[in-house]
């Protein structure tokens, strides 16, 4: 718990050198001298997680899920039955993607980076496909929102091959990515874009309600229309962006600060699209006045400057 504290501090003010330098430091200080644990109560962990933000702010989120992500040391260190090592690979995976997840919302793109390594090579050796395809998708997510589609592009395809023919999250999600680095590549990319799309609409017609639920590991609708937001407004297809906008502020939650502010953006983006530069302009900043000080930065604050 004191180190809990420790890092939530540094963090506190956001990813300084000293923060980073903690967090990067975290895992092999606590090796050590940290307690075995109970994988079982690990993996509720890595469960409660997915489910977001929830309200809290995104350093906070950070200082929990490296901690509990420490835990799991000694238990990857130790000799494992082969179920148990999958399990716990399963689990690093899932908590290493997440805090992955929580640095490329800040803005960390190199730690980003590391961190989603570190989640693929868990993904592997626990020969969880949608879990690597997961992996790879959202880390394609780094390169696409901080101006590298192509490299998105690359990603996003080595995620649709994990994830194979089937209706699963990732299969969603990574079809979904495609078809955002796509719409976005130099080379506007827009036929590619467009069957993109279509593959993860029929793809997330075909998904059950469990993986239809709202969390990082699964693919709601709302975040399926976040990302067709995205795209859609960079092939210039406004009417249908502004579709997906509506739908996605109708089911995100009040304290869903960051989703709310990226499709409020792409509003703005439709607007300079649809010839409105000074509507897009207030639009953005506005967006980004009305930010509490803890979200503006990372990616709202990028993608609000870029437009």
């Amino acid at each position: 718990m004191n180190r809990r504290r420790l890092l939530r501090g540094a963090l506190a003010t956001g990813l300084t050198a000293t923060a980073l330098g903690i967090l990067a430091e975290l895992d092999p200080a606590l090796a050590a001298d940290a307690a075995p644990a109970e994988l079982s109560d690990l993996e509720v962990a890595a469960e409660t997680y997915g489910h977001g933000y929830r309200g809290q702010t995104p350093t906070r989120v950070l200082a929990d899920l490296a901690q509990d992500f420490a835990r799991l040391r000694p238990l990857i260190d130790a000799p494992q039955p082969a179920a148990a090592r999958i399990r716990v690979c399963r689990t690093a995976g899932q908590m290493a993607g997440m805090v992955a997840i929580v640095l490329h919302d800040l803005g960390a793109r190199t730690d980003a980076r590391a961190w989603f390594a570190t989640a693929a090579t868990a993904a592997r050796e626990s020969r969880d496909d949608d879990l690597l395809a997961w992996t790879l998708a959202r880390e394609a997510m780094v390169p696409l929102n901080y101006g590298a589609p192509r490299a998105a592009a690359a990603l996003a395809e080595q995620a649709r091959r994990a994830a194979g023919n089937r209706a699963t999250p990732a299969a969603t999600l990574a079809a979904a990515v495609t078809a955002r680095a796509h719409a976005l590549a130099l080379a506007h990319q827009g036929e590619q874009a467009r069957r993109a799309v279509a593959d993860a609409d029929a793809l997330m017609e075909r998904l059950d309600a469990g993986a239809r639920a709202d969390t990082w590991l699964t693919h709601s609708e709302q975040k399926h229309h976040v990302h067709l937001s995205h795209a859609l407004t960079a092939l210039g297809e406004t009417r249908r962006a502004r579709e997906s906008q509506q739908r996605g502020l109708e089911l995100s939650a009040p304290t869903s600060t960051m989703t709310r502010s990226l499709l409020s953006i792409d509003a703005a983006a439709c607007d300079h699209h649809d010839g409105d530069t000074k509507q897009a302009c207030r639009r953005a900043t506005t967006v980004l006045a009305d930010l509490p000080a803890a979200y503006r930065t990372g990616l709202v604050h990028h993608r609000a400057l870029d437009l």
